[in-house]
C-alpha cells in the first residue's frame, strides 16, 4: 500500500535526523529484505535510506510505520558486522537530537511554551505566580528584560500600578500638575477654567478661550448693564527704577508726542492716572513699531526723586520690549537671583525627588503587579509645594538687571501680580460687596513683635491715616450709578481683608446702593467724578516687593480657613477678630470704555484689581458669587469690537506680532479650508477674492501709491484692462485650448516695487483732519456732524501734502451697513461706482450691486495634474502628438509621461496649487474686480450695541483719500463691503473716529 504524499512528508521529517548506521547484507530478504544502505557496502557514507525507500516503495528496509497489509514482517535476522567509529558517533548524533527535541519550546520565545497545552493560561503573562516554581525564575527574567528593552513600555506599565484613586490624592495631583506646568504657564484660576473652559495654548500659557456653554448674548448684557469678569495674569508686568529724569529720557526714545501722550503726561507721572501708548523701536518713529502698552507710575514719595514704574504688555512682546529697554537704560548687567528664594518656581525640583529616587535605588524596585506605598523615606521629605509664578522659568535665569552708569533697575515681575479685569457699569458694585477696608490691629498686637506686615504698617500713624482716606473713597464708590461717571484711569490704593471672610452661601447678585444719602457724601461723590481720587491715596502697599512676598508666604490655606469657619459659634457669621495673615494690599485701576465717537459714550468701562501672588482663587471665588459673568479671549475680541478699538495683535499688521499672528491665522485657516473636499469648498477664484485667509497689506500700499502716481482716473482704466485682459485669455482659450498658458498673462499685471514696510497712521493732528474729510456719522447713517473748527476742506491742494506724508500708510475705519447684512473676516472694502451710487439714491435700504462670476484659470491645469498619473500609460502617445503641433518640441523627445509634462513646467513651478485659491504671487489686488479695492475687514459681525453689521479694518490712505475727492458731496464716505464667498456687495458708511 503507498503512503500518502502527506504521510510521506511527516516521514521524512521524523527520519531526517535518523543515522544509517546498522549494516546488513547485500542479499534482498524475501519479507522486507532490503538493499543495503550503504550503496554495495563502502560504509555508512552512502546514500540516505529515506532517499532510497522512496525510489523503490514495494522494497523495504528498516522500521515502517503501521500495520503491512501484504503480511510481510520485519527482519529478525540480526546484522552481521558494525563498524565501531561510525555506530559511536552516528548514536551520538540520535543522543543529540533526541535531547534537541525534548528542550526545545515551541516557536514562540515565551518560556509558557515549555508547558503542555492543558497547563497553560492567558493569565500567567501578567502574573507569573501561576507558572510551576521551576519556571518561575526564567519568566520574571524575561520580563524584565522586556520592560528595559522599551522606554514607553515601561512608561505604560508605571502609569497601570496606580489606582485611580491614589492619582487623585492632594499629594500626587500636586506633582502631576507642576509637571504639566513646565511647558505652558498656568494661571491661579487654570484648574476653575478648566472646568467650565475651552481651553487654548497661546503665547506660551494656557489660557480659556471660550465657555462650554452658549453665553454671547448674556456676555454682551453682562458688559452693558452688570459686570464681566477675565483674568489678564497672562499680561507681562515690567518694572523700572531710578531717577525721575533718567527715566523719562531714556523712554523718550520709544515714544512720540505726535501719537498722542506718552511717559511723561502730567497726570500719569503723578501717578493719578494710568496710561496707554504705543512703543517703537528707539528713534524709528513711525515706523517699526512693537506695540501698544499701558503704564502706571507710583505716586511721589516726599523729599525723594527716585521713581517706580510698571509697564503692562502683551505676552507676544515683552521679549522685544525688554530688549529694548534694556538698550535705551543701558541696563546689560543681570543680577543673578538669589540661592535660596523664598518662593520661586525652583520647588518644583523637591516635587520630582519621590518619582525618581525609586528609580535610581535598586532595593526599591517593585513588580508592576503589585500597590504602591509610601516608603519611610518618602514620609520624611517635604511635601511638595504648588507652583506660583512661572513655572517654565529656570530659577537660574535672571530676571533683573541694573545699569552702573545711570542706576537705573529693571526686573520681570511677569506672573508676579495677578490682574482681574472687571468690565460693565457696575463692576464697582461687584467690588464693594466682595472687598471690605482691612480692620485696624488692637493695642496688644502692635505692641507685640510680628513676622507680618500689617502689625507693623498699624504702628506707624501716617500710613493709618492713609488707609482711612482710601477707605473712604472706596466707601464713595457704592454710591455711584455707573463705572463709567469717573475720569478713565483713576488709581485707588487699598488694603482689604481676605474676601473668604464674607463669602456668601449662594451666589448673590451685587446691585448698587439707591438709599439717600446725606449732601457731604453727594458732594463729595461729584468731586470724586470729577477730579478723581486724589494724589495721595493713590498709593499702595503692593508696590513694596517685601510686602508682597509677606502676604504671599503668610496666606491661610483654605483648609485652615474652613476650619476656622467651622469653630464659629453661629454658623455663616464673619470671624472674629480677623486673622492678622487676612490682609492683603490691592490697587484698584479704572478702565475707560469707549473714548471715540459720539455713540454709546463710555460702554465698556470698569475696574482693573492687581492682587500679589498666591491670591487669585481668594478673590476669584467671591467675586464670583457676586453673580458676575466669566469671560474669555474671544469675549476680549468682542469687548474691543463693540468699542470700536483695535484688538492686539489682530489688528497691528505693521507689528511684529501682528504679522505673526497673520500668518498662523492664515495657516489655520487654509488647513481647515484643505481638510474640506474640493466640491465642498468655495471657489473664491469664481468669486474674485484674491487673499480669503490673510491681507496683503503691502501689496495694497504700493499699489495705490503707483496709482495716484500716475494720474487720475488710473483706478477705472486699471479695472477695465484687467476686464478686457480677462477677454483676451477666454479668446486664447477657446483657439489653443489650453488653460495653463492662459493664466501666465494674468500674473503680468503684478506691480513691481522695491520692498518697503507698512505703516499705521497714527498721527493725532493728520487722524483729525482725515475725520473731518470722512465727515463722520452715526452707525447708520441717520445724523450728520460738521467738521471741527479751524480745518481745512477737502481738495487737491490740501490732499497732496497729505500724500507726501503718508501716501503709504494704512488707517483705521469703522464701516457700518447701511441695509442688512453681516461683515465677515477679510471682507473687501470696495469703492463704489457712479452707477452703484444712483442705485443708492432710487433704493435708500436696498441691496447693492453684483460681481460678475470671474473665470477660473487654474481649475483645467489641477485637474491635469491629478488626471495624469493615472491616464499616463494609456494616454501618453496621444497627448505627445498634439502637444508637439502646438508647441514644437524636440524631435529627440521619447512619448513618456515625463515629456507630456515638458511643456507645461514654467506655469507649474508653484507645486502648492490649491483648488479655488490663487497661488503666489498674486495679481492686481486693487483692481482684480469690478470695483476698486480699498482694504479689508481684520474684525466683522452683526454688532448688539449698534443693531446693524459692523466692520472693523484698514484701508489705504491714499485710495481713502482719492475716493473722497472724486465723491459728490451727499455720498462722500459711502463705501462698499463684500465678503470672500458672496459676489454681493453692501453700501456702508466710513467712520473714522478719532
Amino acid at each position: 500500500m503507498k503512503m500518502s504524499a502527506a504521510k510521506v512528508k511527516m516521514r521524512e521529517k521524523k527520519m531526517r535526523n535518523q543515522p544509517a548506521s546498522v549494516q546488513y547484507t547485500s542479499s534482498s530478504q524475501k519479507n522486507g529484505g532490503d538493499t543495503p544502505v550503504t550503496g554495495g557496502g563502502e560504509g555508512p557514507s552512502g546514500v540516505h535510506p529515506n532517499t532510497e525507500r522512496t525510489k523503490n516503495l514495494p522494497q523495504r528496509g528498516g522500521w515502517v510505520r503501521g500495520h503491512q497489509r501484504d503480511g510481510g514482517d520485519y527482519a529478525k535476522e540480526m546484522p552481521k558486522y558494525i563498524t565501531a567509529g561510525p555506530f559511536a558517533r552516528l548514536r551520538a548524533a540520535e543522543v543529540s537530537a533526541m535531547l534537541k527535541a525534548v528542550t526545545k519550546t515551541t516557536g514562540s520565545c515565551h518560556v509558557f511554551g515549555a508547558l503542555p497545552k492543558h497547563m497553560r493560561r492567558r493569565a500567567m503573562s501578567h502574573n507569573t505566580k501561576r507558572l510551576p516554581c521551576r519556571l518561575r525564575d526564567v519568566a520574571n527574567r524575561m520580563r524584565e528584560k522586556s520592560f528595559q528593552a522599551g522606554s514607553k513600555k515601561k512608561k505604560k506599565e508605571e502609569a497601570k500600578g496606580r489606582s485611580r484613586k491614589a492619582r487623585r490624592r492632594h499629594g500626587n495631583l500636586l506633582l502631576e500638575f507642576n509637571r504639566r506646568q513646565r511647558k505652558n504657564v498656568w494661571l491661579e484660576t487654570h484648574i476653575w477654567h478648566a472646568k467650565r473652559f475651552h481651553m487654548v495654548k497661546k503665547w506660551g500659557y494656557c489660557l480659556g478661550d471660550r465657555p462650554t456653554y452658549k453665553c454671547y448674548r448674556p456676555s454682551y448684557r453682562a458688559m452693558s448693564n452688570h459686570c464681566l469678569l477675565q483674568d489678564l495674569s497672562y499680561y507681562c508686568c515690567i518694572e523700572l527704577q531710578g531717577e525721575e529724569d533718567k527715566l523719562l529720557a531714556s523712554l523718550s526714545q520709544l515714544t512720540s508726542k505726535e501719537a498722542g501722550p506718552t511717559f511723561a503726561a502730567a497726570l500719569c507721572v503723578s501717578g493719578q492716572r494710568q496710561g496707554s501708548v504705543v512703543v517703537y523701536r528707539a528713534g524709528q518713529y513711525p515706523m517699526q513699531p512693537l506695540g501698544p502698552v499701558t503704564f502706571l507710575w507710583r505716586p511721589r514719595a516726599q523729599g525723594s526723586t527716585h521713581r517706580q514704574l510698571w509697564i503692562w504688555a502683551h505676552p507676544t512682546i515683552k521679549q522685544d520690549l525688554l530688549a529694548e529697554l534694556q538698550t535705551v537704560c543701558q541696563c546689560c548687567e543681570a543680577v543673578l537671583p538669589p540661592a535660596a528664594p523664598v518662593v520661586t518656581p525652583a520647588e518644583v525640583v523637591p516635587a520630582l525627588e519621590p518619582e525618581t529616587k525609586p528609580e535610581k535605588n535598586p532595593d526599591a524596585k517593585q513588580m508592576t503587579g503589585t500597590k504602591r506605598k509610601r516608603t519611610c523615606k518618602d514620609a520624611s521629605e517635604p511635601p511638595a509645594k504648588k507652583i506660583l509664578g512661572d513655572g517654565t522659568r529656570s530659577p537660574t535665569t535672571p530676571v533683573t538687571w541694573k545699569s552702573s552708569s545711570n542706576g537705573i533697575v529693571i526686573s520681570d515681575l511677569t506672573m508676579e501680580i495677578v490682574r482681574y479685569r472687571l468690565i460693565g457699569p457696575q463692576s464697582h458694585s461687584v467690588l464693594a460687596e466682595t472687598m471690605e477696608a482691612a480692620t485696624d490691629c488692637n493695642e496688644m498686637t502692635k505692641s507685640q513683635p510680628s513676622s507680618l506686615w500689617w502689625p507693623e504698617h498699624c504702628r506707624n500713624e501716617s500710613k493709618m491715616n492713609l488707609h482711612h482716606q482710601q477707605a473712604d473713597v472706596f466707601h464713595l464708590l457704592k454710591g455711584i450709578c455707573s463705572t463709567g461717571e469717573l475720569p478713565s484711569g483713576t488709581v485707588l490704593g487699598l488694603t482689604v481683608d481676605d474676601p473668604r471672610l464674607t463669602l456668601p452661601t449662594t451666589k448673590v447678585k451685587a446691585l448698587p446702593c439707591v438709599k439717600q444719602e446725606q449732601e457731604v457724601e453727594e458732594e463729595q461723590r461729584r468731586e470724586l467724578a470729577l477730579r478723581g481720587v486724589p494724589a495721595h491715596c493713590c498709593q499702595s502697599s503692593l508696590w513694596e516687593r517685601s510686602v508682597r512676598d509677606n502676604v504671599t508666604d503668610n496666606k491661610i490655606s483654605e483648609q485652615k480657613m474652613n476650619r476656622m469657619k467651622t469653630e464659629v459659634l453661629v454658623p455663616g457669621s464673619r470671624l472674629s477678630p480677623t486673622p492678622l495673615q487676612g490682609r492683603v494690599p490691592v490697587l484698584l485701576v479704572h478702565q475707560p470704555g469707549k473714548q471715540v465717537g459720539h455713540e454709546m459714550s463710555s460702554w465698556g468701562a470698569g475696574w482693573d484689581l492687581l492682587l500679589p501672588k498666591g491670591w487669585g482663587m481668594a478673590f476669584w471665588v467671591p467675586l464670583v458669587y457676586r453673580g458676575v459673568r466669566i469671560g474669555g479671549l474671544t469675549m476680549s475680541l468682542k469687548h474691543c469690537q463693540n468699542k470700536g478699538a483695535a484688538h492686539f495683535p489682530h489688528d497691528y499688521p505693521d507689528c511684529p506680532a501682528g504679522i505673526r499672528f497673520q500668518e498662523e491665522q492664515e495657516a489655520q485657516l487654509l488647513d481647515k479650508f484643505e481638510r474640506r473636499p474640493p466640491a465642498k469648498r468655495t471657489n473664491y477664484i469664481k468669486h474674485g477674492c484674491l487673499a480669503p485667509f490673510c491681507c496683503p497689506w503691502q501689496q495694497l500700499a504700493e499699489e495705490w501709491e503707483l496709482i495716484l502716481r500716475e494720474g487720475d482716473g488710473q483706478t477705472h482704466t486699471a479695472a477695465e484692462a484687467d476686464v478686457v485682459l480677462e477677454e483676451e485669455e477666454e479668446e486664447e482659450e477657446e483657439e489653443e485650448d489650453d488653460d495653463d498658458e492662459e493664466a501666465v498673462p494674468c500674473r503680468d499685471v503684478t506691480v513691481t516695487k522695491p520692498p518697503s514696510r507698512v505703516t499705521v497712521l497714527r498721527n493725532r493732528k493728520s487722524l483729525r483732519l482725515l475725520s473731518s474729510w470722512c465727515r463722520p456719522t452715526t452707525s447708520k447713517g441717520q445724523r450728520v456732524r460738521g467738521g471741527g473748527g479751524g480745518l481745512s476742506l477737502l481738495d487737491r491742494a490740501a490732499m497732496t501734502p497729505f500724500l507726501s506724508a503718508h501716501g503709504t500708510s494704512l488707517v483705521w475705519v469703522r464701516l457700518s451697513l447701511l441695509s442688512k447684512g453681516r461683515p465677515e473676516l477679510h471682507a473687501m472694502v470696495c469703492v463704489p461706482t457712479a452707477e452703484d451710487l444712483k442705485l443708492l439714491d432710487k433704493e435708500p435700504g436696498g441691496s447693492g450691486p453684483q460681481e460678475p462670476p470671474h473665470r477660473d484659470h487654474f481649475k483645467s491645469r489641477i485637474r491635469r495634474r491629478k488626471k495624469s498619473p493615472k491616464t499616463a500609460a494609456t494616454s501618453s502617445l496621444c497627448s505627445d502628438e498634439t502637444e508637439g503641433k502646438e508647441s514644437d518640441p524636440p524631435p529627440a523627445s521619447e512619448p513618456n509621461p515625463t515629456t507630456s509634462e515638458g511643456p507645461k513646467s514654467p506655469p507649474q513651478s508653484s507645486p502648492d496649487l490649491t483648488f479655488g485659491l490663487w497661488p503666489d504671487p498674486l495679481p492686481n489686488v486693487t483692481a482684480h474686480c469690478s470695483r476698486v479695492t480699498l482694504g479689508w475687514v481684520t474684525q466683522g459681525d452683526f454688532s448688539l450695541s449698534a443693531g446693524c453689521g459692523e466692520a472693523l479694518g484698514f484701508v489705504s490712505v491714499a485710495g481713502l483719500l482719492n475716493t473722497l475727492l472724486n465723491q459728490p458731496v451727499g455720498h462722500r464716505g459711502t463705501l462698499l463691503l463684500r465678503n470672500p464667498a458672496s459676489l454681493h456687495y453692501r453700501f456702508a458708511k466710513v467712520n473714522l473716529e478719532v
